[in-house]
């Protein structure tokens, strides 16, 4: 995945930028990204402070070694039970 050009925390002040009254077409040219991308931003972010932005990204990164977790020991189990039936 491509890495953003924008921190977590210069997206959400874009977003305050333009909740506190600014047009999002002036937002925009000012960062230099597209609207569908603020918008995507917005989305992700919309609503959150930076500290939540880092609670996010903590949780994210545990999830993802879970995951990781999972799938090695589901393969071990497969191998385990192949190991077994071909006894």
């Amino acid at each position: 995945m491509r890495k953003s050009r924008f921190t977590e925390a210069q997206i959400i002040g874009m977003i305050k930028e333009q909740e506190d009254g600014m047009p999002t077409a002036e937002v925009c040219r000012k960062h230099g990204l597209s609207q569908g991308t603020f918008y995507k931003s917005k989305s992700k972010y919309g609503g959150m402070e930076v500290s939540d932005v880092a609670k996010l990204r903590a949780m994210d990164d545990e999830n993802a070694k879970l995951k990781r977790l999972l799938a090695d020991t589901m393969l071990d189990n497969v191998v385990l039970k192949d190991l077994l039936g071909k006894s």
